[in-house]
């Protein structure tokens, strides 16, 4: 667990301190520029989706300490955090490509934060009626309950570990990937916005009522939406 506590603390320092000079306002893309942000939306996801899989990462490790225990085989607990990040990381490829195409057609800045108030009402108005949907509380009660999910698919060997992972890793991705896709509205790279989402889904992941917390979190995006339109009007 401390190693998992020093990655998630490597990717806040990387978003405190070197995000913003590895990342300046762009004008013209190079393929320089999109491996970069690529790798900046790799470190962010591991930062701000983390501490929120520690309950489930510490499930996982008391079942190896246990299988230790007692002797028989176990897969180290990394592979399972290896196959979780797996997944943000595909979603950190696609949400690179989606933002370059955004950038393409001048929705987003060179300072990579909506510049038109219709795409930013028309974005949380979807995050704030996803929070409503069914896929959305089914990956979200897989995510704060992930016992039946650790029961039913677990099997030994790195390879399924990975894979263990990799499935927890899809229900998260399914419950919070609009939530990250906020950052096109509050900034790409505004930290204050991080923080808030990255807090926004351990409570929704973790805290007591969770679900709950969520569909207010939907209300207030559509009023917000709302809100937006009815100014840009």
């Amino acid at each position: 667990m401390v190693t998992i506590l020093a990655l998630i603390a490597l990717s806040w320092y990387y978003m405190l301190e070197l995000m913003s000079m590895n990342m300046q306002p762009i004008a013209a893309w190079s393929s320089k520029d999109i491996a970069m942000l690529f790798v900046m939306w790799g470190i962010m996801m591991t930062g701000m989706m983390l501490p929120s899989a520690i309950p489930v990462i510490l499930l996982v490790q008391r079942i190896n300490d246990s299988r230790k225990a007692r002797q028989v085989a176990y897969t180290s607990s990394y592979y399972f955090v290896a196959g979780y990040l797996l997944a943000w990381m595909l979603y950190s490829l696609i949400i690179t490509g989606i933002q370059y195409y955004l950038h393409t057609v001048s929705l987003l800045t060179p300072m990579m934060k909506s510049g038109h108030l219709s795409f930013t009402s028309l974005l949380l108005l979807l995050a704030g009626i996803y929070q409503w949907l069914p896929i959305k509380q089914s990956c979200l009660k897989n995510c704060r309950s992930p016992l039946s999910l650790i029961t039913k698919d677990w099997r030994e060997g790195r390879f399924n570990a990975i894979k263990l992972g990799f499935s927890h890793g899809q229900y998260c991705l399914g419950c919070c990937w609009i939530l990250m896709a906020l950052l096109f509205v509050l900034g790409v790279m505004d930290l204050f916005w991080i923080a808030i989402l990255t807090l926004a889904v351990f409570v929704e992941k973790v805290a007591p009522k969770g679900e709950v917390f969520a569909k207010i979190l939907g209300v207030i995006l559509i009023g917000i939406s709302i809100l937006i339109h009815f100014i840009n009007i």
